[in-house]
């Protein structure tokens, strides 16, 4: 059986985190996942919001690295949970139990700004690397004297 889910979306809330009666370090958040489907009324984005719980290193890095409104890219496993409410209903709920957990987005400006845009360039060597590289290159290789013109095998 195969039970794994990835997720990208955004922090409701700082994240919270408490300890076990072990001392096992658990947090929970609960991220806004945009449907990619459809929009609502009024032409509003719809979304999903997904509770998620990081245990042990995984949860406390996401207790130290993530705030409200951070993008977040969690993969995990989903769970269902059994509780009881104030009323002595019994209720059941799902969470995404997160194996891993990544940044979704680029750091932010030091200002408190909006994340700094990053855009992929490739870099091109520059005239002064590539006459370097060749010169180290003609310096480990020697010509070879006598060609027969026969191949080695």
């Amino acid at each position: 059986m195969l039970n794994h889910i990835v997720l990208m979306g955004r922090l409701v809330r700082d994240p919270e985190l408490r300890y076990t009666s072990a001392n096992v370090p658990v947090a929970s958040v609960r991220i806004a996942v945009d449907r990619d489907f459809g929009r609502g009324e009024g032409g509003e984005r719809q979304a999903d919001f997904i509770d998620v719980v990081a245990w042990r290193q995984t949860g406390e890095f996401v207790s130290k690295y993530f705030t409200k409104g951070s993008m977040i890219v969690v993969s995990g496993r989903l769970q269902m949970r059994d509780w009881t409410d104030r009323d002595g209903n019994k209720r059941t709920s799902a969470e995404v139990v997160a194996d891993n957990v990544y940044f979704g987005d680029s750091k932010r400006r030091e200002d408190g700004g909006e994340p700094a845009r990053s855009s992929y360039a490739p870099r091109t060597p520059s005239q002064e690397s590539f006459e370097r590289a060749s010169s180290a290159a003609r310096s480990t290789f020697e010509d070879l004297s006598e060609d027969d013109g026969e191949l080695p095998f």
